[in-house]
């Protein structure tokens, strides 16, 4: 599989220290709807893009935020879908990190506000994702790309492997610290315990327990590891090697060679959960972030949106 590795700068070092000791002694984040207020002032502390409009919105009867470029292609769109543990997070509060990666993939983006636990656990989320998958074609979008991070990722990328999409104008996948495996068995989530500030086995667990409702993680729509492959379009994953969920991605990627299907992973050494979105204090995650621009931005060009879906079809 294509594993690139990036090693850590001496200044992001020191930077990731400072941060470690601000953590240190705290628990670790709680995926419960006590937390979103919080949450959602960390994420929303995120500078706006100048060039970038934001208005409120809906697809496919799914509410959340658009985030317009100037001059951006009105025939490709990116559908992000934030984290936040199917229990946490808003469209609200990441649109300004969204409109970042909107800038830099010439595309307008809409960021949903997907259904959340305990209020509406599993399948709920998973249904909104296809109302706006059909609610953007409707629309008349002729190159689609999904992105996310953490719970939000994980869900893209269900939704293509589980059955209930063959991603129709989908033209690929960008998933920044995906929470792929519900059942929290991989192996980062004992060998990376001591070095994530963030997660945890038991908060991830907690989390799942509230999504899932009293589902089974079994159920084929959850089994993304396990899932079909066959209609895969390319995926791009940027993930920290001092996170619980390394070993998520690190699967997929596994998973998907197999398959035939295209996925390249960046493990960049020493970050943490959902680095790119610290793009103002940190060098990997301005390096990841201008990376999945570039790779956004190829994959919805009107004049290599032909050959990409001739390629995701050959798995290439």
């Amino acid at each position: 599989m294509s594993v690139i590795k990036h090693e850590i700068s001496s200044s992001d070092a020191q930077a990731l220290q400072a941060m470690r000791a601000l953590f240190a002694g705290a628990p670790k984040l709680k995926f419960e709807p006590a937390s979103r207020a919080a949450f959602d002032e960390i994420i929303a502390r995120t500078p706006p893009p100048e060039t970038v409009s934001f208005e409120q919105g809906e697809v496919g009867g799914v509410p959340g935020w658009w985030c317009r470029p100037k001059h951006a292609d009105d025939t490709a769109v990116v559908l992000y879908l934030h984290g936040g543990g199917y229990v946490i997070g808003s469209a609200a509060a990441y649109r300004n990190f969204v409109g970042h990666i909107a800038e830099r993939a010439g595309a307008a983006a809409f960021v949903a506000d997907y259904a959340l636990a305990p209020e509406r656990p599993f399948p709920a989320a998973t249904n909104d994702i296809r109302a706006l998958h059909e609610g953007l074609l409707a629309r008349g979008y002729e190159r689609i790309a999904l992105c996310g991070d953490s719970a939000g990722a994980g869900l893209a990328l269900s939704f293509l492997t589980g059955g209930t999409a063959k991603s129709d104008r989908i033209l690929g996948v960008v998933a920044m610290s995906p929470w792929i495996d519900l059942s929290v068995s991989g192996e980062s989530m004992s060998s990376r315990a001591d070095e994530d500030p963030l997660l945890s086995r038991a908060t991830l667990a907690e989390a799942a327990a509230t999504y899932l409702g009293g589902h089974r993680v079994e159920d084929p729509r959850l089994a993304t590891l396990d899932g079909d492959f066959s209609m895969m379009p390319p995926v791009r994953i940027h993930v920290g090697d001092a996170e619980v969920l390394l070993d998520d991605s690190l699967r997929f990627a596994q998973k998907a060679e197999q398959a035939g299907r295209s996925c390249e992973v960046h493990v960049w050494e020493g970050m943490t959960h959902v680095f790119p979105s610290n793009f103002a204090m940190l060098h990997a995650a301005a390096e990841a972030l201008e990376d999945i621009g570039i790779f956004l931005a190829g994959l919805l060009a009107r004049s290599s949106a032909k050959g990409v879906s001739k390629d995701s079809q050959r798995g290439s």
